[in-house]
């Protein structure tokens, strides 16, 4: 089956959908969720506008941010279309895992390359490849000249190694409480060493701090974090971040908020920022 619409919303003049598709990537029926501000509409011609791919984190679906992180006003405001897709493949014929932190919700965003994981759990390519290509094709409006990439939690670590590997397709980035190095935290470590074995090699393809002592980044990055997140200490670690983008001469502006956790309370208080900081750097 080709590309359907699913459900659909008025919100701020503009408008909510969900959309459904086979993918050739994750071999299994896969949602995503679009934003349409009002400067777009349906028309023909219409746009173009800047695109921003909207990363969750563990356990989410494109439902928990559309619904919570409070996006819709701020979109409509600065005419830039939200794409947020689900965090890993699901469906009967899908394996998973009796954990919150692997398997089901728990995608990664990197390409499995172990059994039984390797047919389904490509997010990485599903995202870089078969997503932006159906935005660039099916979408009115969108600009795939302009885009830029967001996330939280295991989607702040997606957000950041997507772009950092894909300067040609993202022009700026930004993340919520980002696992900073998933090579050295549990989170991290249990998916990468389910998903592609033991080669750490392999999981510095996926690890922010590596990708940047490798690669640089020609752009900047913003990042809040919570300084009442729970899981700062043990598995988000900025200061990895911070090391990293210092020694690279990486321009990182990183903003420990204080009293704020890990919830969508956090992500809706400073969502405005994160949309005005990328309609800067993609106009």
């Amino acid at each position: 089956m080709g590309l359907q619409i699913e459900q659909q919303w008025a919100s701020f003049g503009g408008v909510q959908r969900v959309y459904s598709h086979d993918s050739d990537q994750t071999h299994c029926r896969m949602e995503f969720a679009v934003y349409t501000p009002p400067q777009v509409g349906d028309g023909a011609g219409a746009g173009p506008a800047p695109v921003l791919y909207y990363l969750s984190g563990l356990t989410c679906t494109w439902e928990n941010a559309t619904t919570k992180a409070g996006w819709q006003r701020a979109a409509a405001e600065h005419g830039v279309i939200i794409v947020a897709p689900d965090t890993s493949p699901r469906g009967e014929n899908v394996p998973d895992a009796d954990r919150y932190d692997f398997g089901s919700g728990a995608g990664f965003y990197v390409d499995a390359t172990r059994q039984p994981w390797s047919k389904h759990y490509r997010m990485y390519s599903y995202i870089t490849q078969e997503l932006t290509g159906i935005v660039a094709r099916e979408i009115v409006g969108a600009d795939p000249a302009r885009q830029g990439i967001l996330g939280h939690s295991m989607g702040g670590h997606g957000a950041l190694t997507i772009a950092l590997k894909n300067p040609d397709l993202f022009r700026s980035v930004s993340a919520f409480a980002p696992i900073s190095s998933p090579m050295r935290c549990p989170w991290g470590q249990g998916a990468l060493g389910g998903y592609l074995g033991q080669d750490e090699a392999a999981w510095a393809e996926y690890d922010a701090c590596a990708l940047i002592a490798a690669r640089g980044w020609s752009g900047d990055i913003l990042v809040d974090q919570g300084a009442a997140d729970q899981f700062l200490e043990e598995q988000l670690k900025p200061e990895l971040l911070e090391q990293a983008c210092a020694e690279a001469g990486v321009s990182l502006t990183l903003r420990r908020q204080p009293g704020y956790d890990h919830s969508y309370y956090f992500i809706a208080s400073f969502i405005d920022d994160h949309m005005r900081w990328h309609m800067e750097r993609l106009v």
